[in-house]
């Protein structure tokens, strides 16, 4: 298995991390102490920046871009639009989640599987995040 994913990891030409060598991590981004990132996910802070706090779990297969290149695909502006995501601590993401630019999701919050979060701005903490487009269940998990 060992030998399996060197191959993989070699043939695929991903950049080093501490996560994990399956993981797409690239450009400016702070990981906290704890925190877990599952099997092919990716966090591209490239030209942004990306926070993600300590103790957090995220998924398998979600995906943080802080890029979005639909209006420069579209002739509708002359550059890829690049905003922060904050991710602050012990918050879960599901697997399948997408994570785009200008979101803060607020400390003790679930971000469900499959749940598609843009330009969302800032989710409370405690909250639960869910479907596309993204509803937002305030203080859902507080005691």
């Amino acid at each position: 298995m060992k030998e399996f994913k060197e191959k993989v990891v070699e043939s695929l030409e991903l950049p080093q991390n501490s996560i994990h060598p399956l993981v797409y991590i690239s450009g400016n981004y702070t990981i906290g102490e704890g925190t877990t990132i599952g099997f092919f996910s990716e966090v591209n802070a490239n030209k942004s920046k990306v926070t993600i706090g300590k103790n957090c779990d995220i998924a398998s297969f979600v995906s943080i871009n802080c890029a979005d290149s639909h209006k420069l695909t579209l002739g509708l502006s002359h550059e890829i639009e690049r905003r922060e995501i904050i991710i602050e601590e012990s918050v879960f993401i599901g697997s399948h989640s997408f994570i785009g630019g200008y979101v803060k999701i607020g400390h003790h919050s679930v971000v469900g599987a499959g749940t598609i979060l843009i330009n969302l701005g800032e989710i409370p903490p405690y909250s639960l995040v869910t479907g596309n487009p993204a509803t937002v269940k305030k203080g859902y998990y507080e005691k």
